[in-house]
């Protein structure tokens, strides 16, 4: 698929393109929010990045539909980088001079490249599933805000089941993690690493060259290790490529999860009954019961305004994008509230989005606080199995091993700001 840059508001369908458009023209007489969405649609992440996309902009259609939030139209302008980094910072760049005073380019080395400039420029950088984990750290990182479970508490939630399922110890037990040879896939190593010595397991990793489309050398070895637990951590291609070794290899199912990223599209591609079993964290809840989603389907698909496939709405990945989302015109919402006459700047905007307090989105997500000091948001998710034809909660909302997660912040959230790296 190929993308141009686009603006979506309530007044047109989200599927029609249209060019980049200021307030001093057609929205001269409107108060703007505008948003920078830059993403990787065609290299690595493809469907991921549609789906979740596709429920991002239909929930802004949504409230722009019913008249804003707190007053303002939320404008998003969606791009292509193709997980380039030129090409992202020549957005972010782009976006910087039309006006975003927020940027959400949903890829780890996008996220990391772009910290510097944001940091310095006080536009607020959206980090959810992606970046970097010490972004959590607040008062290090005032304008960079993962708003949601990074890396290293999903780590740790990982293994918290894992241990529960083992009866409380994972001691002589057995993990193997593969993952994508990038910062994105190397990104729960600290946590695993400190937890296989504090739980007393074994961690072996196995990286694997991106996209992940040959992983065949990888997975024997995997097998030959005999773990009694596998974690895959990658995103699009390398998740279905993944999870269809893990079968092909003859590792159970019910032993083997993912991070956030896998959805009901990977288990269209790999085979919905032979993946039956896998897990995975769950940021959000998934599928169409949510009030929210059916108020989607009803005010914008139902419409002729959703911005993709209807048969979409409701996965995993296109409810990631509803939810960050919903945070992002939560922290709108505050930040009228706190300046109702603005000006719409980034510092504007920080104010609202870092105090957001106990914010579920109508049910959709656990209770979630950012403050300046944690821009996690609480560190709460929950692990769910697929049965064959859709994820199946097996754990509450639960956040675990936050001290280390912490202390692992608070390490290297102290190196960052002592050499900017």
């Amino acid at each position: 698929m190929k993308m141009t840059r686009r603006s979506f508001v309530a007044s047109a369908a989200a599927g029609i393109a249209a060019p980049s458009i200021s307030t001093t023209g057609a929205f001269a007489q409107e108060r703007v929010v505008r948003i920078s969405a830059p993403m990787d649609f065609t290299r690595i992440y493809t469907f991921v990045t549609s789906e979740y996309s596709q429920g991002q902009r239909d929930y802004f259609t949504l409230l722009n539909e019913r008249g804003g939030v707190g007053g303002y139209k939320i404008v998003i302008d969606v791009s292509d980088h193709a997980n380039d980094l030129p090409r992202a910072i020549e957005a972010y760049e782009r976006g910087k001079r039309e006006g975003a005073v927020m940027i959400d380019p949903l890829s780890t080395p996008v996220a990391r490249a772009l910290v510097p400039r944001v940091l310095e420029d006080k536009i607020n950088l959206i980090t959810a599933y992606s970046g970097r984990s010490d972004a959590a750290d607040g008062s290090v990182f005032p304008y960079v805000l993962p708003l949601s479970i990074n890396y290293w508490t999903q780590a740790g939630l990982i293994v918290e089941h894992f241990k529960t399922l083992e009866k409380g110890s994972l001691q002589g037990k057995r993990l193997a993690f593969v993952h994508i040879d990038t910062p994105f896939g190397k990104e729960p190593l600290p946590i695993l690493e400190v937890l296989a010595k504090r739980e007393g397991f074994t961690l072996s990793a196995f990286p694997y060259t991106p996209p992940g489309n040959d992983q065949s050398a990888i997975w024997p070895q995997v097998r030959r290790s005999r773990p009694d637990f596998t974690v895959f951590w990658g995103a699009a291609v390398g998740q279905t490529v993944a999870l269809s070794e893990a079968i092909r290899n003859g590792l159970p199912m019910d032993r083997v999860s993912s991070s956030v990223w896998l959805s009901e599209s990977d288990m269209d591609v790999v085979g919905r009954a032979a993946t039956k079993g896998v897990m995975k964290i769950e940021p959000c809840i998934g599928g169409r019961e949510p009030k929210v989603i059916k108020d989607i389907l009803a005010e914008v698909v139902a419409k002729g305004k959703g911005a993709g496939p209807e048969a979409k709405v409701g996965t995993g990945y296109y409810n990631y994008g509803v939810q960050m989302a919903s945070l992002m015109a939560e922290g709108v919402r505050l930040a009228a509230q706190k300046s109702p006459n603005g000006p719409v700047t980034g510092p504007w905007l920080n104010a609202g989005l870092r105090s957001i307090k106990d914010f579920t989105a109508e049910g959709l997500l656990p209770p979630t606080t950012i403050t300046p000091e944690d821009h996690q948001g609480g560190g709460m998710g929950r692990v769910a199995q697929w049965d064959g034809s859709k994820f199946v909660p097996v754990t509450g909302w639960f956040s675990a091993n936050q001290d280390v997660v912490w202390d692992e912040i608070r390490k290297y959230s102290a190196e960052f700001k002592k050499s900017g790296k």
